[in-house]
């Protein structure tokens, strides 16, 4: 993997494509991608979602309390798409959740604040968390959040990008206030989602001539642009009852 702190092609591309509200009906979603982001609290990740599932940004957002989750539908390589986008509470109280919360997500989204200096030093704890209760084939994108906070930067670009090049993850650093890479970021990790599910599928596949998708081949991925994008509703569950 590599580290990115822009993704400017994606961004440049996601920032053409029309958001509508027409609902996707299910059986044309060839697959469902299960999404989690973690992070201390406070370090945005609910307007993060907010704003790539519904373009929105509320300023007078409260913490969350538990688990909800959010999807958006979206097309890659000719496959419907829908991420399934789960957020958690970061406060310690609620990781009782922990080992529920990962079972079955295929990527992650793990967010510090740019100008919280002990958010980035968690970051270390949280991949440790995920690769303790997740799937080895996660796909991880470090993000370093409200970029638009330029003087009140504590953490470096550099600093981030050493510490996610070291790791093996994605990096971005997005502004959920102004929308900034937000699309990028999410729409880089899908993109590798789908190239790690392809590859897995094929190796399942091996030489059998049946079984499989042809259409699966190669890692570059490119998002078809036009009326394929489609926001949904946000889902909200309750904190222990969820059906993970």
């Amino acid at each position: 993997m590599n580290a990115e702190m822009n993704g400017d092609h994606h961004e440049t591309e996601y920032n053409r494509q029309k958001l509508h509200q027409e609902n996707v009906p299910e059986s044309r979603i060839d697959y469902v991608y299960k999404v989690v982001v973690i992070g201390d609290s406070a370090v945005g990740k609910t307007q993060i979602l907010s704003r790539f599932t519904k373009n929105e940004f509320c300023f007078d957002s409260k913490s969350t309390i538990g688990v909800e989750f959010q999807t958006r539908t979206v097309t890659i390589k000719g496959k419907v798409i829908k991420a399934q986008i789960w957020d958690t509470a970061g406060q310690e109280r609620y990781r009782a959740v922990t080992s529920a919360y990962y079972r079955g997500a295929l990527g992650a989204m793990l967010v510090y604040d740019i100008t919280k200096r002990q958010s980035f030093d968690h970051v270390a704890r949280w991949v440790e968390e995920l690769r303790a209760h997740a799937d080895n084939s996660i796909v991880i994108i470090l993000i370093g959040n409200k970029a638009d906070l330029v003087d009140l930067r504590a953490v470096p670009t550099e600093d981030a990008v050493e510490f996610a090049e070291d790791q093996g993850l994605f990096f971005s650093e997005t502004s959920a206030l102004n929308g900034d890479n937000v699309d990028g970021a999410f729409f880089r990790l899908l993109e590798e989602i789908y190239s790690v599910a392809s590859k897995k599928g094929l190796e399942c596949v091996g030489g059998k001539s049946n079984g499989g998708d042809a259409t699966l081949k190669g890692s570059k991925i490119d998002v078809l642009s036009g009326n394929d994008l489609e926001i949904s509703e946000m889902k909200k569950l309750s904190t222990c009852s969820c059906g993970f």
